[in-house]
């Protein structure tokens, strides 16, 4: 019995070589389970800017008009919309297209809470006297519905979670192929709260100003509608994806605000308008995905890519199609400059975006995107001038809304 019994068991060499063997099937396999679990939160992913698209339709069909990015109550102060962040008494319009579709995508509830006066801190203790339908100044954290992470707004595949960051959002809106005024209302109301007289000059020169450079299919503050949109729903991006901030310093999602970048007094802002690949030379050369450390380590970390669901400003809730995606950013330093913000995302290889008609595409890194150093359309300059083609090639075609321009290439 003894000597079948030894014949019958493993050697400790022929055990090893078992192990060994598994061992590498598991190697093998670990990679593909990876895989498969990231295409997995990218499927997730194009679904919520699928069901973004369709609550953005929705809302077109019921108001006959797309929401309104940079939205809400006025401050009674007449401040300038980006000055007002901590008031109480007003939003100051500065609400994002995101907080107007909430309804459209089964959040009613949150809808409520943020159109009617909330007496409740987001502790749970009393406010009185309560906060005012459409909340708050954008920063107030203890104002509850800022803090909120929607499902329907993150993508599974980006690890942002909590402070220093407000409520994320991965996906903003398409500003065009212009960063120049995208912290600008269309129409200063302050002359006219102020008691401006028609015809309201300085509001004039505004809207003349908007006509020029804001070239995508959400212009700060104005009421925008698919009639707008010249070259084609299916021709044109109208929303980008967004990666939030981590505070490690990516040049995708941290802005800098002085060292290396020296934009104390917002120079950036202005180089990045000649050149919006002006950035790149503050990248780490050993990891040209981050900035250098100075640079790095003077990004203000509530000043970041995706960090407020609820607030139009540049940083947190618009893309631009002048640099390709994933590419560095061209900071001006604060949330309330001007900043080339391409779209970003922890996708391998590319972003979703949202194409006027609804339809969910996956651009890649590689899309041709003509002349990355080329100025921008802006106000104040004929080179090149208002109306012009875009000089991003065919990503920056895709950002303009009645540029005329031809799209004959697949992306």
């Amino acid at each position: 019995m003894n000597t079948s019994y030894r014949r019958r068991a493993f050697t400790l060499v022929e055990l090893l070589v078992v192990i060994a063997i598994i061992g590498v099937l598991v190697g093998l396999l670990l990679p593909a389970v990876q895989a498969a679990r990231e295409a997995a939160r990218r499927m997730s992913c194009s679904n919520n800017f699928k069901q973004i698209g369709l609550a953005v339709h929705n809302y077109h069909s019921a108001y006959n008009q797309l929401p309104t990015h940079g939205a809400g109550t006025d401050d009674i102060n007449g401040r300038d919309m980006w000055d007002s962040q901590g008031h109480q008494v007003s939003v100051n319009r500065r609400l994002s297209f995101l907080v107007g579709l909430t309804p459209f995508i089964e959040n009613q509830g949150l809808w409520e809470l943020i159109s009617n006066p909330l007496a409740v801190r987001a502790d749970g203790s009393p406010k009185s006297p309560p906060w005012q339908a459409m909340g708050p100044g954008v920063s107030r954290i203890d104002y509850g519905p800022w803090g909120l992470d929607i499902p329907t707004y993150r993508c599974p595949s980006d690890p942002g979670r909590g402070l220093p960051a407000m409520g994320r959002t991965n996906y903003g809106a398409c500003m065009g192929d212009s960063s120049v005024m995208c912290r600008d209302p269309y129409l200063d109301v302050d002359e006219i709260s102020s008691g401006a007289t028609v015809p309201y000059s300085a509001e004039r020169v505004q809207a003349e100003r908007s006509n020029k450079c804001h070239r995508g299919v959400f212009v700060m503050s104005r009421k925008m509608a698919f009639r707008d949109c010249l070259d084609g729903l299916s021709n044109t991006i109208m929303c980008g994806e967004i990666t939030t901030d981590l505070g490690d310093g990516d040049s995708r999602t941290a802005l800098p605000r002085d060292g290396a970048y020296s934009d104390l007094a917002g120079s950036g802002r202005n180089f990045c308008r000649k050149d919006p690949s002006y950035g790149e030379q503050f990248l780490d050369p050993l990891r040209p995905q981050f900035w250098v450390a100075a640079a790095a380590n003077s990004a203000n970390p509530t000043e970041a890519r995706g960090v407020r669901w609820h607030d139009c400003m540049p940083p947190y809730t618009q893309v631009h199609t002048i640099l390709a995606p994933n590419a560095a950013m061209c900071s001006g330093g604060r949330a309330h400059n001007d900043s080339v913000l391409p779209p970003s995302s922890r996708h391998q290889g590319g972003v979703h975006v949202l194409m006027g008609d609804g339809a969910v595409k996956f651009v890649t890194d590689s899309i041709e995107a003509g002349n990355k150093t080329a100025p921008q359309v802006a106000y104040h300059t004929a080179n090149p001038p208002a109306g012009a083609p875009s000089p991003y090639g065919l990503w920056g075609s895709l950002g303009t809304r009645a540029a005329k321009e031809i799209i004959d290439e697949e992306f």
